[in-house]
């Protein structure tokens, strides 16, 4: 069964988008809903360090273009501008073909980053080993089925 709280992603990103939507919403906190795309844009447009990257050219395959960057044109956008049809083509073909390689990396990087986030908090970690016979705490919890229907 899906049970969203075991689901440590989902739970990670949703706390971190609650955080974002404090910091944005007004003293009432009853704009939360008008002000979560500004949220996402931040969170998808903002460095990652596991990934290394910014999470909308992992999604969209092409990197974000920021408002800022319509009013002060940066060389990124003078260059796209220049080009031609064709060439805007090919380059957009080439990036969706890297695209993949982009994602395994990234892949890599997040569990690079984890295998090193355990590593430290291992070190805080007493091993403890129980003989047969020790007492023991056991918490029970009553099974609770749940029917369709």
């Amino acid at each position: 069964m899906y049970y969203a709280a075991a689901n440590g992603l989902a739970e990670a990103f949703n706390k971190t988008l609650c955080n974002l939507l404090k910091k944005i919403v007004d003293k009432s906190k009853r704009d939360w809903h008008l002000r979560i795309g500004e949220a996402l844009w931040a969170y998808r447009t903002t460095f990652r360090t596991p990934t290394q990257a910014t999470p909308y050219p992992l999604i969209y395959s092409v990197e974000a273009v920021l408002p800022l960057e319509c009013q002060i044109p940066s060389l990124r956008i003078v260059i796209q501008e220049g080009l031609s049809e064709k060439d805007n083509v090919r380059l957009r073909l080439e990036e969706l073909k890297a695209l993949d390689e982009k994602r395994l990396e990234t892949q890599q990087r997040i569990e690079c980053y984890q295998a090193r986030l355990s590593k430290a908090f291992n070190k805080h970690v007493r091993p403890r080993s129980f003989q047969i016979g020790e007492l023991v705490l056991a918490v029970r919890r009553p099974i609770i089925l749940t029917h369709g229907g």
